[in-house]
């Protein structure tokens, strides 16, 4: 149903019920047939982008523990209560929103939900009310999971009134707005039939007053709505939409929805999630200060491998759990704990040697309350305690420094400044001591010696700011949100060059307080904003929608579902996206690089220019069968074509030379050129008169073929009128190819679809005059060898004109 709502649809329904009442049923069967194939089409290609997002409301985790009558049980998550007292262990996926009662090192990795990179530590604690979502320790959440630690808490939401549920609510809540190439071709429809209505009954009246019967006036107005309505312009559009989709799936971005691909053509900003799209979502070791100075750790710079970064880098990677698999290029473990052990083997350091002459034999885990990780090993029958953790902590365990000074209050703050310092970086910093002591626990961790710090960050994705700077040349605008604190929005803003000097990150803490109208503000400039929730996403993209701003969201997270719904176009990522955010975008990145988003716009603009190509070719095919029709009645000539013979023109002769249009290749500055005004609609005024001006030559040939044999052969008038008026439009194919000539061989040779496109309509035109059973149903004779000649003489001087003034302009140009 909802590919029948159209006005040129229902204009067309009402002339085939007039054909059939007026007894012509094989135009009638003809018309339907043209409504069934556009409806088959539109309903195909629409099937599957019209999937629900039913996912995330039916997003479940499967078994829970769960102590019912004094005893644990195994049950389905879903049969799960408030009050229940669930059980949770590393490895699972919290079942339900529950209040933490007890936790020992519960760690939950809550990326997908706030955007959170890092894992969130989890205490059993009061917090206040108004806590944000990112902040709520206390807590855990439906849909995360487990990295360490175990835990027991009270299960206080399920459903739809877990976090997650809600999110679903506000995804349900968001209603699919329509495509800018939905809204324009829907105007242009309207437009279309009442330019159409006018027209016949201009005409109609005109006949009536010239006497004409009334079943001619009424076929004759029949006529002209059909040619003034492009029927092939639906299907046209879906089949050109259909070629970008499997041009962008060579370039690696899966189509949901048809429409979208035009839509990412049009985009004006793109709003984009942080972790895992922006970044690279696995966590690095980036700078190391030891002794009065800051190492980056750079594989090119011998600074990195000095002997006191590389005692730096050891401490902390034996003070971690992660192993190595394999060659060495797998690590498996706590994040953290990764990022450590990658470091220190990208300086070369040999953990397998070190592991062998330091073995481990006692460990004190890391823990909410402790913030430190410690690892007892012996060496030469000492034993020594390998520490790294938060600064402060680790700082106030240790005596003296790496150089074995005493660490004095002075020395202190000093250190406290540094770390402060690599904190206004964006650096998760992380303090390593080392030292002997005499037993392997946790109160014997005193009088160490701090050897350095560590700033660890979720570093830029391979080619991301490259991809910036050519989004902004091509006029587009990046918008980043995170769940992650200001800081690190701000270190990230700056680093991908985001951030202009003196731009600041807008907290989501801020958003809140703002005024209506200063949050509009807010939103037309901010490049980035930090501690955001899945309501703040949706609010920033409606208030740039508002602004008539076309906005492409991109995101990965069951947090970014509402957003990638509501945005004019949802990217997703493919492979580490979750199944709810694929569900809610209308395109997936198959290789989850941000730079294939470039490519994807790139394309949605050649895809709307061929669209605008071969809208220009029907229309000013259409406006010369109007203008054929006009001229005549208002000259008092007899009915120069049959209705059937349009239809015949418009869904047969000019459709494959209008499909060759889809598969033009793209102007050179496509991606140089600003994004086109979303408010502008495809007929802007140079367009029409351009258009306008074709139509009115291929008129004037037709009509002059039709005068000509009127005065010597009337029999075959309407037989040279209709192969004048097809030829003319096959031949002015090459008019509408673009701004430049197609004179040149290899300008001509760019498109071969389109010359294929030429012989297919002159070979079909050939049938309709020579195929007998054809020829009769649409009304033709055949004609002699000298009237072929009047024919393609007058059906070339439209394309010769066109091509001279295009060459003309060129010339201007250069």
């Amino acid at each position: 149903m909802a590919q029948l709502r159209s006005v040129v649809v229902a204009l067309l329904a009402a002339a085939a019920v007039t054909s059939a009442f007026l007894g012509e049923r094989l135009d009638a069967v003809a018309i339907v047939a043209v409504l069934l194939i556009n409806t088959g089409l539109g309903f195909v290609t629409e099937l599957r982008a019209r999937r629900a997002i039913d996912a995330l409301l039916h997003l479940d985790t499967g078994r829970a523990h769960v102590y019912r009558d004094g005893s644990l049980h195994a049950v389905d998550a879903h049969a799960l209560v408030p009050g229940d007292v669930i059980q949770l262990d590393a490895g699972q996926q919290v079942p339900a929103d529950a209040r933490l009662i007890h936790a020992t090192d519960l760690r939950t990795d809550e990326a997908a939900l706030t955007g959170e990179s890092l894992p969130v530590s989890k205490r059993d604690e009061v917090l206040p009310v108004p806590t944000p979502l990112a902040d709520r320790h206390n807590l855990v959440f439906k849909g995360t999971s487990v990295i360490a630690g175990t835990a027991l808490a009270v299960v206080t939401m399920t459903g739809v009134n877990t976090e997650i549920g809600r999110i679903g609510t506000l995804v349900s809540g968001v209603r699919d707005e329509p495509t800018p190439l939905e809204r324009r071709l829907d105007t242009l429809g309207k437009r279309l039939v009442w330019i159409a209505l006018g027209i016949a009954a201009a005409v109609m009246l005109l006949g009536l007053f010239q006497g004409v019967p009334w079943s001619l006036v009424i076929r004759m107005g029949l006529a002209l709505a059909v040619a003034a309505v492009p029927e092939a312009l639906p299907a046209v559009a879906t089949i050109a939409l259909a070629v970008g989709v499997h041009r962008m799936a060579r370039r690696k971005a899966l189509v949901r929805r048809l429409p979208a691909v035009e839509a990412l053509g049009s985009t004006t900003v793109i709003c984009t999630d942080k972790t895992r799209t922006l970044t690279s979502g696995d966590m690095t070791a980036a700078r190391v200060w030891t002794r009065g100075r800051g190492v980056a750790l750079d594989d090119g710079d011998a600074a990195a491998r000095a002997p006191e970064v590389l005692d730096t880098l050891s401490v902390a990677a034996l003070a971690s759990r992660a192993q190595p698999r394999g060659d060495g290029q797998h690590v498996v473990g706590d994040p953290v704990d990764v990022a450590m052990i990658r470091a220190a083997l990208g300086a070369g350091l040999d953990l397998e040697a070190l592991e062998a002459k330091h073995p481990v034999v006692g460990l004190v885990p890391f823990s909410s309350d402790l913030k430190i990780m410690a690892t007892f090993r012996e060496t030469d029958g000492t034993l020594v305690a390998y520490v790294k953790g938060a600064p402060g902590h680790v700082l106030d365990r240790c005596g003296r420094d790496a150089d074995g000074a005493l660490l004095d209050e002075a020395a202190r703050e000093a250190l406290h400044a540094v770390n402060a310092g690599l904190a206004a970086d964006g650096l998760r910093v992380l303090a390593a001591a080392t030292g002997d002591v005499t037993a392997s626990t946790e109160h014997a961790l005193a009088g160490l010696t701090f050897v350095g710090f560590v700033g660890l960050m979720d570093p830029p994705a391979a080619g991301v700011r490259e991809a910036i700077i050519r989004l902004r040349t091509a006029g587009l605008r990046t918008v980043m949100l995170t769940g992650d604190q200001r800081l690190t929005a701000e270190a990230v803003g700056r680093a991908l060059g985001l951030l202009a000097p003196g731009a600041h990150v807008i907290d989501g803490s801020e958003i809140g307080r703002l005024s209506p109208a200063s949050f509009a503000e807010a939103v037309a400039s901010a490049a980035a904003f930090s501690r955001i929730t899945p309501a703040d996403k949706l609010a920033i993209v409606t208030a740039l929608q508002a602004r008539g701003e076309i906005v492409a969201m991109l995101g990965d997270g069951v947090n970014d579902a509402p957003a990638l719904r509501k945005a004019d176009v949802g990217v997703a990522m493919g492979g580490r996206g979750t199944d709810v955010a694929k569900e809610a975008a209308a395109i997936v990145l198959q290789d989850d690089r941000f730079e294939t988003i470039t490519a994807a716009v790139e394309e949605g603009r050649v895809i709307f220019d061929n669209i605008r190509k071969f809208v220009f070719y029907l229309f000013s095919c259409n406006l010369a069968e109007v203008l054929v029709f006009l001229v005549a009645g208002l000259a008092g000539l007899p009915l120069p074509l049959h209705p059937l013979q349009l239809l015949w023109l418009n869904m047969v002769t000019d459709t494959f030379p209008a499909l060759a249009l889809a598969m033009e290749p793209g102007d050179p500055d496509v991606m140089r050129r600003p994004p086109r005004d979303p408010r502008e609609a495809i007929l802007s005024a140079p367009f029409l008169w351009s258009l306008s001006g074709h139509a009115a030559l291929i008129a004037a040939v037709t009509l002059a073929g039709f005068l000509v044999m009127l005065r010597t052969a009337p029999d075959r008038a309407v037989t040279i009128a209709f192969m004048t008026l097809a030829l003319s439009q096959t031949f002015h194919l090459g008019n509408a190819r673009g701004d430049a000539p197609v004179l040149t061989l290899s300008r001509a040779l760019s498109n071969r679809y389109a010359l294929a496109a030429v012989a297919l309509s002159v070979g079909l035109q050939c049938a309709a005059m020579y195929v007998t059973p054809l020829a009769r149903v649409l009304h033709v004779v055949p004609i002699s060898g000298r009237d072929w000649v009047l024919v393609l003489v007058l059906a070339g001087i439209p394309a010769v004109l066109g091509q001279l003034q295009k060459l003309r302009r060129s010339m201007a140009k250069s």
